[in-house]
């Protein structure tokens, strides 16, 4: 693994490249952008992800998003749908210039809204000529579920106040621990595995921080990551979903997906008794959804 630096406008985005075991650089490779969940880092589950598909024969990037992590912008910690799929378009940018990638061979992977971001760059970009993704789930209709409306109130309220002086307004993504969303009367599957995931040993990480600015929330909601998939996601396609469902959506997001897709070469891959988190890092789901997917890049690039 190398650790890499693309730029997306003025700012550096932090990855890390990952390379086939007996790597040649003299050889030509299919390269994967592989895109991070809300509030993570490239060190979790992407990187997780990117280390198995070099394993696989494939050159493999992760990378931070922008305002978050190691990677530069400001303000820090905005959740920008926009700047995210941006992101995919410069990692993709800087795959073109490394000799040793074969450029009409480059693919995209995400997990969680990372797989609704990468989704979303490939209906535009074409030089992503195949994508999966692992429980991916649609910003806009996931926050549309919970009063849209009161929430985009109070982000301009917030917008207001910091306009007059006020200090950014930092929210947590998930509680800190089980005993506080308990106590908050949030007590649901992916919710409780969201907090066992990022905020213990298990996938904790000093990069991801927990915060998301406040002021993101109106852009979260408003943006649709499978607009125009009817029309303009035509690349192979693999969705790979778990059949145990929570609150998160994504086992409706991937279906959705699937169904509007325009891509004549599409499959939608259930992991029978995985939840969405268990698709993050546990070995017996991991395992199985990369037989599916590292299949799936080496016959579509």
């Amino acid at each position: 693994m190398q650790t890499v630096s693309f730029r997306n406008r003025n700012w550096d985005v932090a990855g890390h490249l990952y390379l086939p075991e007996n790597f040649d650089k003299a050889k030509k490779y299919a390269a994967i952008v592989c895109v991070h969940p809300g509030s993570s880092v490239k060190e979790q589950t992407a990187g997780l992800y990117a280390n198995r598909l070099a394993k696989g024969g494939l050159i493999a990037l992760a990378f931070d998003a922008s305002f978050q992590g190691e990677s530069g912008g400001e303000p820090r910690f905005l959740e920008d749908p926009a700047t995210r799929v941006e992101d995919i378009r410069c990692a993709v940018d800087f795959l073109t210039t490394l000799e040793f990638v074969d450029n009409d061979r480059i693919g995209a992977l995400g997990v969680c809204a990372g797989g609704g971001y990468a989704a979303n760059a490939s209906i535009s970009e074409k030089r992503i000529k195949a994508i999966a993704t692992v429980v991916a789930t649609n910003a806009s209709r996931a926050y549309k579920e919970s009063d849209p409306e009161e929430m985009l109130k109070a982000v301009a309220q917030q917008r207001t106040a910091e306009a007059n002086g006020a200090e950014r307004r930092i929210n947590n993504w998930i509680p800190n621990s089980v005993r506080e969303a308990k106590q908050a009367g949030m007590e649901e599957l992916d919710l409780m595995e969201a907090i066992d995931y990022y905020r213990t040993p298990r996938g904790q990480h000093p990069n991801s921080s927990n915060k998301l600015l406040f002021t993101s929330m109106d852009n979260l909601i408003m943006f649709d990551a499978f607009h125009l998939a009817d029309y303009f996601l035509t690349q192979p396609l693999l969705i790979i979903i778990g059949d145990k469902v929570g609150a998160f959506g994504s086992y409706r997001d991937g279906f959705d997906l699937y169904n509007k897709a325009a891509s004549g070469n599409k499959k939608i891959y259930t992991v029978k008794g995985a939840g969405h988190y268990d698709l993050y890092d546990q070995p017996k789901a991991t395992n199985e959804a990369l037989e599916q997917i590292i299949p799936f890049f080496q016959e579509n690039l």
